[in-house]
């Protein structure tokens, strides 16, 4: 898959098509940039990352996605915590702290790396894309993440999410309770301006679509814990729309604050249930992830009942 990046350039002359890229639209770093490359073409004409830019020119530059970057992964011994595997599919538990794709900055220690050393005891496994994976999590969020163990079983998953078939679920302790007990937040999220790491709440028509559901299902004093829906999957797409309900997600380190509580708190998001169907099922199969320790930490400190909880999360494993 590819990436595309295309406008008119609005600054002076003799600035590189790669240094505009990192330097001037701050998107990806140099590294990147050249790791990605593709091809280029600058006034309709093919162009280097060396070309210099005028004041006007227009520039359409072809990237390989992150993940396409990643197919060269080496595998490493690390351990994985397995919820569910078959001849087709493995059901993962992702920690919070571990990126799902190489990429700039983390070439090693990811979920793919660690796939690929799971896959080296059956043969082909380790050269399929992207390491089976057909989706991904925050590296800050935690929780269940599927990958495909051969080329029609990842196909079979990947239709899945194109088609949003699949039903994922949520759990997040926000900073503030939302005014009511449930709803809908519907808006077009697009890349921020002023700072390109993170992503704002957008005209329609701008950006892509984000629509999620969520429900409180305990709360106290100023904190609460919420059950999220997603029914697209946009980058930080629950963080930006928590912060939306002006209940941004407890240690949030982009779109929160910090707590003077919970002072130490990392991002309190985990992934909790995913339903989708498996090859040769005909019903959709429901998976379930413990509730991370530092859940527990934080609901048991602000002493959260939990009994409507249980009703809907498995607590205890």
């Amino acid at each position: 898959m590819a990436v595309f990046i295309e406008g008119f350039a609005e600054i002076g002359n003799n600035l590189r098509l790669d240094v505009y890229v990192s330097d001037i639209l701050k998107l990806i770093s140099r590294s990147q940039f050249k790791n990605r490359f593709v091809k280029a073409t600058v006034n309709g004409r093919a162009a280097k990352a060396s070309r210099l830019l005028k004041h006007g020119d227009r520039y359409v530059i072809e990237l390989k996605d992150e993940e396409d970057v990643s197919a060269a992964a080496m595998p490493e011994e690390i351990p994985l915590q397995i919820v569910y595997e078959d001849k087709n599919v493995v059901v993962l538990d992702k920690p919070q702290g571990m990126v799902v794709h190489p990429a700039h900055g983390n070439w090693s220690g990811t979920l793919a790396n660690a796939l690929l050393w799971h896959f080296k005891t059956e043969p082909g496994l380790g050269t399929l894309p992207r390491a089976g994976l057909v989706h991904r999590l925050d590296k800050d969020t935690s929780g269940l993440i599927i990958a495909g163990k051969n080329a029609k079983a990842q196909d079979f998953l990947a239709a899945q999410f194109r088609n949003r078939t699949v039903k994922k679920t949520y759990l997040a302790i926000s900073r503030g309770v939302p005014a009511a007990e449930s709803g809908i937040v519907d808006n077009w999220l697009a890349r921020d301006e002023k700072n390109r790491k993170r992503f704002a709440p957008a005209p329609e028509g701008k950006g892509k679509r984000a629509i999620s559901e969520w429900k409180v299902l305990a709360s106290t004093q100023n904190y609460a814990i919420l059950e999220l829906g997603l029914k697209t999957g946009r980058t930080h797409q629950l963080r930006v729309h928590c912060k939306t309900l002006l209940c941004p997600i407890l240690g949030d380190p982009i779109y929160g604050t910090k707590d003077r509580l919970f002072p130490d708190a990392s991002l309190m998001l985990h992934a909790c249930k995913l339903a989708i169907r498996l090859p040769g099922h005909d019903e959709q199969s429901e998976f379930s992830a413990a509730i991370p320790e530092r859940f527990r930490h934080v609901i048991e400190k602000l002493g959260l009942d939990t009994r409507q909880c249980r009703t809907v999360f498995p607590w205890q494993h």
